[in-house]
Order: C-alpha cells, then structure tokens, then sequence
C-alpha cells in the first residue's frame, strides 16, 4: 500500500475521532432521590406555575391517571416521537436526574444519559430560561408523584434515528446563547418576550419550518400547521379585520375569548385553559405586550369597534346578496348562533367575518371545528358547539366558500383533500375514544 493510502486512512482516522469527541457528550452520574422536604413549598408552587406557561402537562401527559409519565405522540415527516417520562420514578422518569442534569437538558438538549435529545422537545427556547425559573422547574418536578411507565419507542425511519446525527442538526439550528433583554424596551415587554421566547415557546407553533424542521427564523410567527391545527400569524402578514392589540390579546389568554377574533379551542385551548390558568395577570400582560408588538406595522388605524361593525355590516350585506347553496347552509346551520349586532359583536358567539378561522390563510381549523363542534373539554368550558359531520363533502366546501367570499376573501384552494384528510382524523379519534371508554 502506498503511503498516499497510509495518509488517507490516517487523516480519516484523526478525522472519525475528532467528530466522534464533538458529538459525545458525558454522562452525568445518577443522584440520590430527591426528598420532598427538600424544596420549600414557594419554589415548588412557582414551578408549578411555570410549568404551566411551558404547557408541560399537555405534551407530557397521555391519561390523567399519569401525569408527566410521557407517551404523547408527535408525528413528523421523519415518522413519530413520543414524549418521555419526566415524573420523578427513580426508573422509568427522571428521579434520579441531579440539577445539573436537568439544566443541560433544557439548555443544550442532552439527557442525563448523554444522548442527544430531539428538538420537538423544545430546548431551542428552554435555552433562554433563568436559573432561577429553572430551580423553580426542578423543584416542581421532583415533588410530583412518580409514575412507573415506559412511554413507547419513537418509530424514525433512517437515519433520523440515529440520535447522534442531532450534533449536526444542532451545528446548523441552534443558537446555545440565551436570549438578553432590550433596553429599549419596557420592563412589561421584556417579560413578556422573555415567556414568550422561553418557557411559553410560542414560536414553535406560529412560525413555519423548513425540510429539517427548523423554525424558519426570516418567518417568524408567520403561522404554521401544527397538529392538525392551524396556528395562525401572529406577525404583520395576519389577515384579521380588526388588528389584536393588548386589550383583546389579554382577554383572548386570560379566557379564551375575543370580541374580534373568535374562542381558543384545538391546541391553543389547551395552552389558555390548561397551561396559562395559573399565571398571574401580570405575566398575561406582559405577554399581550409582546405579542401586540410582533405586528406594530398593523395597529388598528380606526376605533376597533368601529371597524368591527363596518366589517360585520359589509359581510351581512354581501350574504344577502347571495341566494346559493352556501348561504342557505349558513342560514340553517350558522346564523342563528353566529350573526352578530354590528355595535356589539359577541366573544361567546363570534361574528364569523370576524373570526380568525374564516379569515385564516388555511382552513384547517374552520373546517375542524365544523366537522367535530367543540365540547366543553375542547375549548373554552362555557362555550359547546355541535358537530356537523353529517354534511357532505360538497356540502362543506359550499359553505366555507361562501363565508369566504361573505368577508370579501379569495376561496382556499384544495377544500375537497382535506376535507377528506380531516373526516379521517374525526374517525380516527372517535375510534380511539370509543376503545379507550370500552377499556
């Protein structure tokens, strides 16, 4: 073999243990179990709290009977994750985990074990977390009940798999320095784009991804799919009639309700009703704060009721102008719950040409909502609306063709495929429901 072979076998070699030294990371040694007493019952509340603003229980609980054991599935285009267990059973969850294995897992994305933890885990924002909150986290989860149960393996094809090639998609995605606060702005605004961007990970629903799914950072907020539901733009491209300012974005995270916008329900219900039911109302505003900034170029030029009652008049009066199969849909299923005053448009029963699933730039969540109604676990618990999958397909596309051109909207294209791809899911999870109450 000539030397020119020797060479390039050893600068592979030194090459292949270079890269191996990269992507290693250590294993951090099992501490004793922590001990209840251990932590004083404030910091355990304030984790309590902060968990919440994370939506913790919602991503890491399958059935009530479990909390925090895992099991939450997470489909992808690289096939399903699933959530692990992060109650304190000294095996099957992180009971054994020391402080300093927690923080590097929220930080850097590395279990205690030293593997290299998926991002749909979302360490990219818990990376911003003070240590101080992080105590508090660390605390609350070591006071919770453990709960023996093995999640079931994440199902990735090749060679998403192979947890090592995380290092590289950490190389390219992932900026490890915590995010500092403006100056500039507001000691109001701060905290809120600190929860925001931290424990509230808010980005990773409402910004759009690319081929590795990561977050498209030139598109932030831009809006996203997301489980089946459509995390709508929360930047200047939002296409509401009436902008969100601080007022209505307070009201919608504190109840899940909006005069101009509609209820939260889907995922987002999960995030009002379940996650943020504890925060303080000041953390509530301080988010408000933030948010409304992320479109300032569309503050609203008019008084909002004002425009609200021009948008409602013009949409009444362009329905009846119509006289198709649409309209009659949405006399004898719709108006009657949802045809508004134009002075006083109802957050329990929004006005629809108001209403961000109609003027969304996806259909996802009208058409969920239409198909599957909302019960009073689904959105917010005063409100329920029925189902109305006994429509037919050509039925369904009448109707969100109508209220599309009722507020003045171009149709959505491809109304028949998902419509199909959304009765699917409805079948799906009735039959899920259905073995899980014969169990």
């Amino acid at each position: 073999m000539s030397k020119g072979w020797y060479l390039a076998i050893a600068l592979l070699v030194i090459l292949a243990v270079v890269l191996a030294l990269a992507v290693w990371q250590p294993s951090i040694p099992a501490a004793d179990l922590a001990k209840r007493h251990s932590f004083s019952p404030e910091l355990v509340e304030r984790g309590k709290v902060l968990a919440g603003i994370g939506n913790c229980e919602t991503c890491h609980t399958i059935t009530a009977d479990k909390p925090y054991a895992g099991g939450v599935e997470f489909p992808s285009p690289f096939g399903s994750l699933y959530s692990t267990n992060i109650s304190p059973h000294p095996e099957d969850g992180i009971g054994r985990w020391p402080r300093e294995a927690f923080v590097r897992a929220m930080r850097e994305g590395v279990s205690r074990e030293g593997a290299h933890l998926y991002p749909a885990f979302p360490y990219t924002h818990y990376k911003n977390i003070t240590d101080e909150d992080l105590d508090a986290l660390y605390a609350y989860f070591m006071t919770r009940e453990p709960v023996a149960h093995t999640p079931p393996s994440n199902n990735l094809s090749f060679p998403f798999n192979l947890r090592f090639l995380q290092w590289g998609w950490k190389l390219l995605f992932f900026d490890p320095d915590p995010w500092q606060p403006d100056p500039g702005r507001s000691e109001q605004w701060n905290r809120g784009a600190y929860l925001a961007k931290g424990l509230g990970h808010c980005s990773a629903c409402h910004t759009p991804r690319n081929f590795m799914q990561a977050e498209k950072k030139n598109r932030a907020y831009a809006g996203a799919l997301v489980d089946n539901w459509y995390a709508t733009a929360l930047d200047e491209s939002q296409p509401v009639p009436v902008h969100w300012d601080t007022d209505s974005l307070y009201q919608y995270l504190r109840s899940g309700t909006s005069n101009y916008h509609g209820v939260a329900v889907g995922s987002m219900g999960e995030v009002v009703h379940r996650g943020l039911r504890q925060a303080p109302d000041s953390d509530i505003r301080a988010l408000a704060s933030y948010m409304e900034s992320l479109s300032a170029d569309r503050r609203n030029t008019g008084n909002p009721r004002q425009l609200a009652a021009e948008t409602i008049t013009a949409a009444q009066q362009r329905a009846h102008s119509e006289h198709g199969a649409g309209e009659a849909l949405y006399v004898s299923a719709c108006a009657s719950c949802h045809y508004n005053d134009p002075q006083h448009p109802l957050a329990a029963r929004a006005e629809l040409s108001l209403n961000s699933a109609v003027t969304a730039d996806d259909p996802t969540n009208l058409l969920r909502v239409v198909i599957e109604g909302v019960g009073t676990g689904a959105g917010t618990p005063i409100l329920v609306m029925p189902g109305f999958s006994t429509l037919s397909d050509e039925n369904l596309v009448e109707l969100a063709d109508f209220l599309r051109r009722r507020s003045n909207l171009p149709p959505w294209k491809n109304l028949q495929q998902r419509i199909g791809e959304l009765r699917e899911l409805h079948r799906q999870s009735q039959h899920s429901a259905t073995g899980k109450a014969g169990e």
